[in-house]
């Protein structure tokens, strides 16, 4: 089973997060023989003021 955590900057629609979920699923079946119903996503949406790079907040 695998388990596939994805953190990104900002807020995604639903259409977003549906097509990476199908490639992720997808990759997962090409690469690794993984059946797509056995793979587990979790996004989490860090809004932008609460990540930086460096010393500077990306909002």
């Amino acid at each position: 089973m695998p388990y596939i955590s994805l953190r990104v900057a900002g807020k995604l629609t639903q259409e977003q997060k549906q097509k990476i979920a199908a490639s992720f699923a997808q990759t997962m079946l090409d690469v690794c023989n993984k059946p797509k119903e056995s793979t587990y996503l979790v996004i989490d949406e860090v809004e932008r003021e609460n990540w930086a790079k460096g010393d500077k907040f990306l909002a």
